[in-house]
């Protein structure tokens, strides 16, 4: 208290503004925790073979899913040479 006593009269305005100004970003946060957008779960989809499957078949399967990654990737590709063309990046 004889900090208070002592004190002018702007510095105590000072203060008190930034005890208030502290205290609404502590209150913002604790309200923003308890009423917070909680994102949506998100569906996570598996692929199931069958347990019985032979190696053929798997390796079959790996180079069917690397091809078509290849031609994803070969035409993302294709989309950045269009977007360098378009803007006249070198």
């Amino acid at each position: 208290m004889a900090v208070l006593r002592h004190s002018s009269r702007e510095q105590r305005i000072g203060a008190a503004l930034a005890l208030l100004a502290t205290g609404i970003i502590v209150v913002e946060f604790l309200i923003d925790s308890y009423f917070g957008a909680v994102p949506a779960p998100t569906p996570v989809y598996v692929e199931l073979y069958p347990s019985n499957r032979t190696d053929a078949e798997i390796i079959a399967d790996q180079k069917k899913d690397q091809a078509e990654k290849a031609a994803l990737a070969k035409e993302q590709q294709r989309q950045y040479k269009e977007l360098e063309k378009r803007f006249g990046i070198e």
